[in-house]
């Protein structure tokens, strides 16, 4: 890949955001996706990725090269997540956040540009599986369920009742590059 992917330095601070914490940061996907559709009026592509999977992306009302973008036309995309989480004991109400910051390409420039969505929740721990590692937490809008990485060593003192804060890192990055057109089986020849 030509160029280093700056949405995932958004990600290194999530660690010094909840204290005590223990931070972990996903390792980044990358691919290279196929757009399938466009639908200019609400604003979304969907991409078919190497595995044949389709997703619907939104695209932010900051992209100004939307109208470039047509199907057929492939793209690099990375996409990774980081979470801090601390453990806070005793009463406290649910609380929560969502901070987004989101760079695009200039206008007329090949269309591209990265999106990071932070969430910080603060919630009390509804259920906790210790063997799959995934905590229930009920927040200001509801419950959510999250994994919790093997990096996280002390899970086992996380109990039901428990005050938990967590930040959540979502970034995505897609670059318009000239891509291969994607390989088709050869047809065989008839004897």
């Amino acid at each position: 890949m030509k160029t280093a992917w700056p949405v995932f330095a958004f990600l290194l601070p999530v660690s010094a955001l909840a204290q005590p914490s223990v931070a972990v940061i996903t390792e980044p996907v990358q691919a290279v996706v196929t757009v399938t559709k466009v639908d200019a009026k609400a604003r979304t592509v969907t991409i078919r990725g190497p595995a044949g999977n389709l997703h619907v992306l939104a695209v932010p009302e900051e992209a100004q090269n939307l109208d470039q973008v047509k199907p057929g036309d492939r793209f690099r995309m990375a996409y990774a997540e980081a979470m801090a989480v601390s453990v806070k004991k005793g009463p406290g109400k649910p609380e929560g956040a969502i901070a987004e910051t989101v760079n695009v390409a200039p206008k007329g420039a090949k269309p591209g540009g990265y999106k990071v969505r932070t969430y910080h929740v603060t919630g009390v721990v509804e259920a906790i599986d210790y063997k799959t590692r995934h905590v229930a937490l009920r927040g200001p809008k509801g419950s959510a369920a999250f994994p919790v990485s093997p990096e996280v060593k002390d899970l086992e003192s996380v109990q039901v009742g428990d005050r938990v804060s967590i930040v959540y890192s979502q970034a995505l990055a897609l670059q318009m590059e000239p891509q291969p057109a994607a390989q088709k089986p050869a047809a065989k020849k008839k004897s």
